[in-house]
């Protein structure tokens, strides 16, 4: 599988990055237009997107998620309907042995025991007291999670531009989110989804007849305290679209809307994680040191 890192342009295999950076101050409102739709406060960074086109079908049905400390966060949206969901504290953990293997020339962890099954993923590396994002990456294209999470745990850690890629010196004050994405609909109104409930996708064509695709996870609107207008707008910026954004050509957007399942890990959990459930599946050297932030 290719590497590509897609910003706005049509990818059919690779959707990079598609967490916020830091909050933004936007100006819209619905039916606001003006040439640049969003407003930017000084040493300010844009979140970034994710791009993609495959067409995708809801994901299986889930599985237990077992084990898991009082201190780790399944995100927005997980387990929703009321079923049991699939992503786990296995799952971070494996991402953080994968990552670990790695930084420190170990043999790769071996095959874990959660299940295998394909879905859409993205794995987001977060640093430091305030959680500054380090990296994320995902696809949107279904993958086996043991070998999507084994690839895209390095591509966000060390192959996402906005970063140089990570040190073992950073591996203490990291966290880890995996998400899997789900429940893929289309729908005819750019305005019918739920802020902090639903991701999006849209596509459209740019000012120069070129079709675009970008997307946000689920929480990345809350987070940056935005409304249905304001998000939108950001990402049509994000992928390209240089024109004045006008409520008619809002209409033109074809939206898909999705689901994630989110769990999130620091690497004090994963340590004392491991310790626990002996992690008779991971990484056959000893565990790594925590050091406590400063």
């Amino acid at each position: 599988m290719g590497r590509k890192r897609c910003v706005g342009a049509d990818c059919s295999k690779m959707a990079a990055g598609c967490c916020g950076v830091k909050k933004q101050k936007l100006s819209g409102s619905p039916g606001s237009g003006g040439p640049g739709g969003v407003g930017r406060e000084a040493g300010w960074q844009e979140p970034d997107l994710c791009s993609g086109t495959n067409a995708l079908s809801p994901a299986p049905a889930g599985y237990n998620t077992s084990g898991l400390s009082p201190n780790l966060s399944p995100g927005p949206g997980s387990g929703s309907g009321g079923r049991k969901m699939v992503v786990s504290a296995e799952m971070c953990c494996f991402c953080f042995d994968v990552l670990y293997c790695h930084l420190y020339g170990y043999q790769p962890p071996r095959t874990p025991r959660f299940t295998n099954d394909p879905y859409p993923l993205f794995v987001t590396w977060k640093i430091g007291r305030d959680k500054r994002l380090r990296g994320c990456i995902g696809t949107f294209s279904a993958m086996n999670l043991h070998s999507g999470l084994r690839e895209y745990t390095l591509t966000s850690a060390l192959k996402d531009s906005r970063f140089p890629p990570m040190t073992r010196d950073e591996l203490p004050r990291l966290f880890c989110s995996v998400s899997l994405l789900t429940n893929f609909e289309d729908v005819g109104d750019y305005l019918d989804w739920e802020v902090g409930v639903h991701g999006i996708r849209i596509e459209f064509f740019n000012e120069k007849g070129s079709k675009r695709t970008a997307t946000y996870l689920p929480e990345v609107a809350k987070e940056q305290g935005w409304d249905h207008i304001q998000t939108i707008d950001s990402l049509l910026r994000k992928g390209g679209y240089k024109a004045p954004i006008t409520n008619d050509f809002r209409k033109t957007i074809k939206l898909t809307r999705y689901r994630s399942e989110k769990m999130t890990m620091g690497y004090a959990e994963y340590i004392a994680h491991r310790q626990h459930h002996h992690y008779q599946n991971g990484i056959g050297h000893p565990l790594p040191p925590y050091n406590h932030y400063s």
